[in-house]
């Protein structure tokens, strides 16, 4: 698919109503791994002075217990949204500090793991709600094994008032056909410790000892190692509409798949194994590189709010910790970002086919093996092309993007310098973070991944210690914690039904939607 002209998207964006730029909004959630000072994964329970992982607005568990999910408010601007995900950092840091050595690993593929089965999983206490979230865990487990969650990111979660639905498609669709640029300039995860794929077939390279890497990889975690299962590989979710969109969820949400009949959901003992036997237990375990998004009531079912609401925001979810930043990301990337995405807001957007869908896997499976390799080419349109130059031109088309944004805002030239620092990054990809995370990894002796990220984790921790911090923010975090646990019980208290009454209920086709046609 060809670019749009550059000067459609400028009267594109001259038409845009004023103060609508203004209105942009973003927030970020970024899991880390608690690690020991040996570089292992840490075994503990979530820290009881970190509040409850059910019900803390901004700290809780993803898969694992030991694995946090620091989550921001909305923010209407980069500084704001990165100044308070440093503020959770320093109280969650500040925690662990008081309570052992423990801290928070830098980059998003694991420490030294354990076995797959002694991976904790999240626990949420004795609520109805809080063991559902446990069980769909243990089913994640058996599907795809616990190593492979244990891979950590961030997500970016962006919206702008005035755009509706179908408009929230097009960019999907724009970004999934241009994510491979994120990976290349973005990506950080080059490299592995042994133990991820312990008792896995991989293509990986043995740079030394139990360091494993790609020489030209861009981000493992977005591979065929990562986030990837035969079967959501069968599936082909269609982006060309809310409709087509709900309808490929919703049959992956009630089709029975035998591999998981054959699971069942409870073992002799009656212990349970997953949440339903489905392809998809429920929705959050989609794998995608973005998705639709919209605010959830209590007990209400994502694809039910979607189709209720519309899409409220888009969650962008290929990006790698970036273990040089204290808190793995920047106010450069993330005006990047605003640019990036505006763009494939206001660019043309044809609908997707399933040979297209085919095309954007490979991409984005070459480019997180082998991006960085000299004169890699991919698919565009059936036809080969060099990553670089496509880079290049998507990268020069994003420039009155950057523009616009900067009038807006009014402050310097912020936008336009993020992109000037992509378009050199793309030209000397050996100061792209993937590049510099194997540079870091081969100038230590022992050329040692878990020792480097070490490093870069220890020296993330005392600098994030040593920040300013007052009493009257202590307090406030003591609080949220007090308020979360408070919360919880409230829960637990009030909980009647037989937690099989209500997992049958929860996972009932009924709850997904009504009114749209069962998909072909």
């Amino acid at each position: 698919m060809s670019l749009t002209p550059v000067h459609i998207i400028i009267e594109r964006l001259q038409a845009l109503p004023p103060g609508q730029l203004q209105g942009m909004r973003r927030g970020i959630e970024k899991e880390s791994l608690r690690s020991r000072p040996d570089g292992l994964l840490a075994l503990t329970p979530h820290p009881a002075g970190l509040g409850s992982a059910l019900t803390h607005p901004h700290i809780t568990t993803d898969y694992s217990e030991s694995q946090l999910e620091l989550i921001t408010g909305v923010h209407g601007s980069v500084d704001g949204c990165l100044d308070e995900l440093t503020r959770i950092h320093q109280f969650t840091l500040r925690t662990l500090a008081a309570q052992g050595d423990e801290m928070l690993w830098a980059s998003s593929m694991p420490c030294g793991l354990p076995t797959d089965e002694t991976i904790p999983l999240g626990r949420y206490g004795s609520s109805n709600v809080g063991r559902a979230k446990s069980v769909y865990r243990m089913g994640l487990g058996h599907r795809y094994g616990r190593r492979m969650q244990t891979i950590s990111g961030i997500h970016y979660n962006w919206s702008m008032p005035g755009v509706g639905s179908a408009e929230y498609f097009s960019l999907i669709r724009n970004f999934r056909r241009h994510a491979f640029l994120l990976l290349v300039l973005l990506g950080a995860s080059p490299a592995v410790c042994g133990s991820f794929v312990e008792g896995r077939e991989h293509e990986l390279q043995v740079l030394a000892g139990r360091t494993l890497h790609m020489p030209h990889g861009t981000s493992l975690r977005m591979g065929r190692l990562g986030y990837q299962s035969d079967a959501q590989a069968s599936l082909c979710v269609s982006y060309n509409g809310l409709e087509g969109y709900a309808a490929s969820l919703q049959d992956a949400l009630t089709r029975p798949w035998p591999a998981y009949e054959a699971l069942g959901i409870r073992n002799p003992g009656g212990d349970y194994l997953q949440l339903a036997t489905t392809l998809l237990q429920i929705e959050n375990e989609f794998y995608g590189t973005i998705r639709p998004k919209r605010t959830i009531k209590q007990g209400e079912r994502p694809l039910h709010a979607l189709r209720e609401r519309g899409v409220e925001y888009v969650e962008v979810r290929l990006l790698d910790l970036d273990p040089f930043e204290p808190i793995g990301i920047n106010a450069q990337t993330l005006r990047f970002l605003d640019t990036f995405l505006l763009h494939c807001l206001v660019s043309d957007s044809a609908n997707d086919t399933p040979a297209e869908v085919a095309e954007m896997a490979h991409n984005q499976h070459l480019t997180a093996a082998r991006g960085r390799e000299p004169g890699l080419q991919l698919q565009r349109d059936w036809q080969l092309v060099a990553l670089t130059d496509w880079g290049h031109e998507l990268l020069a088309a994003m420039a009155p993007v950057a523009q616009r944004l900067d009038r807006e805002a009014d402050v310097g030239t912020p936008h336009a310098d993020a992109l000037a620092a992509m378009v050199a990054r793309l030209t000397a990809l050996d100061t792209s973070p993937s590049a510099r995370v194997l540079a870091g990894v081969r100038a230590r002796t022992d050329q040692s991944f878990v020792g480097f990220v070490r490093e870069c984790s220890a020296h993330t921790h005392q600098h994030l210690l040593g920040l300013p911090w007052t009493p009257e923010q202590q307090a406030a975090f003591e609080a949220e914690t007090r308020q979360s646990l408070a919360d919880q019980k409230a829960i637990e208290d009030t909980d009647s039904m037989p937690f099989e009454i209500y997992r049958q209920e929860y996972v009932s086709p009924r709850r997904l939607g009504q009114g749209l046609p069962p998909p072909r």
